[in-house]
Formats: C-alpha cells, sequence, structure tokens
C-alpha cells in the first residue's frame, strides 16, 4: 500500500472465513549483519542478503463478524545462491521483538556434532542504532525437547541464548510447532 503497509486476505473458504491483516512499519528496515550482507560461514561467498522489518503493528480481523485484533509482528526477506557452508547440516534461529521496542536476531550454524560453526546477531535498541555481534559472543544453549508425534524427530523447544552480556530465556507457548514441507521445498523443522 502506499502508506507502506503490508495487507493480506487470507480466505479459507472451507471453514467459510476470511482473516483481512495490516502490517504496518513502526521502524526503518533492520538491515542484518554488515549492510545487509549476512555471513553465514567461514567463506565470503556463504553469506545471504538478509533484512527485517521489526516491531511491526499488526491488526486483524477475522470476517465475517469478528473482533479487531491487534499485535507486534516480524517480516523477514533473505536470499542467498548457497544454502549451508560444508560440514553444516543444520541451523538455530530466532527473530524476536522485545517488550522495551527493541528487536533481536540470532542464528547459528550447526556441524553433525551439535557445535556452531557460525553464529552472528543483530540486536536493535528500540527505534535505535543496530549492534552487531560476532560468532564469539553468540551462544546457543538447547533447553527442553519435544518429539514429534509424526515424524519422531526431537527438537530443543526451549533455549538459554547469549548475546553479549544479555541472556533471554525461551520456551515455546506450543510445543507443537513443526512444519513439513516435503511437498515443496523438502525441508521438516520446528518453527
Amino acid at each position: 500500500a502506499a502508506s507502506g503497509a503490508y495487507t493480506a486476505t487470507l480466505p479459507a473458504p472451507e471453514a467459510g472465513i476470511t482473516l483481512d491483516l495490516q502490517l504496518v512499519p513502526s521502524q526503518p528496515l533492520l538491515l542484518q549483519g554488515d549492510a545487509g550482507f549476512s555471513r553465514k560461514g567461514p567463506q565470503p561467498q556463504q553469506a545471504s542478503h538478509y533484512y527485517t522489518q521489526p516491531q511491526l503493528a499488526v491488526r486483524g480481523r477475522l470476517r465475517p463478524g469478528g473482533p479487531v485484533l491487534a499485535g507486534r509482528g516480524w517480516l523477514d526477506h533473505e536470499w542467498s545462491d548457497e544454502l549451508l557452508a560444508p560440514g553444516a547440516v543444520g541451523w538455530d534461529w530466532i527473530g524476536i521483538n522485545l517488550d522495551d521496542g527493541g528487536a533481536l536476531m540470532a542464528f547459528r550454524m550447526r556441524g553433525k556434532d551439535g557445535r556452531a560453526l557460525w553464529a552472528a546477531a543483530t540486536l536493535q535498541a528500540a527505534g535505535g542504532t543496530a549492534q552487531v555481534f560476532s560468532a564469539e559472543a553468540v551462544v546457543f544453549e538447547p533447553g527442553r525437547t519435544w518429539r514429534s508425534p509424526r515424524t519422531g524427530i526431537v527438537y530443543p523447544v526451549a533455549w538459554r541464548l547469549r548475546v553479549g552480556t544479555r541472556a533471554f530465556e525461551l520456551a515455546p507457548l506450543l510445543d507443537d510447532q513443526e512444519l513439513d514441507s516435503r511437498g515443496s521445498t523438502g525441508a521438516v523443522y520446528w518453527e
């Protein structure tokens, strides 16, 4: 839209409902990594172009006749030519709208032994500048796990995340957040 808002209409005809959404930026784009160039491994080509729109003001209405709901949203856009560095078997990622209006994105690329092959984070104060953290300053410590009844995969669902001098305790509101996209991209993952 001309106002800079993101809008979507999501019909679910089988349920007889439609969800109308409007997401309005409340902060400038957050360029991840080095001005939007986000390294994902030790080689320069192991990188992506990556920006985030944190702290989106979200309004939604379920039709017919539903109330207007409001909250905060997060939009990521990332693209690259290379998926994972050699030796990487997966990644852990988090994007958080902080209660004080700030935003945090952190990730680590994981090897078969579970150790980080590469990690980074960006922490932005509310309306302020972004601070980028290198691998040494980002530590993911898995906590409680959950086993999918559909695939049998065990996922860590609670985390302690350290970024610089700050620590975050993360726990899901719902354990069953497994996404099975074998019919499209081929990945099965927890988000």
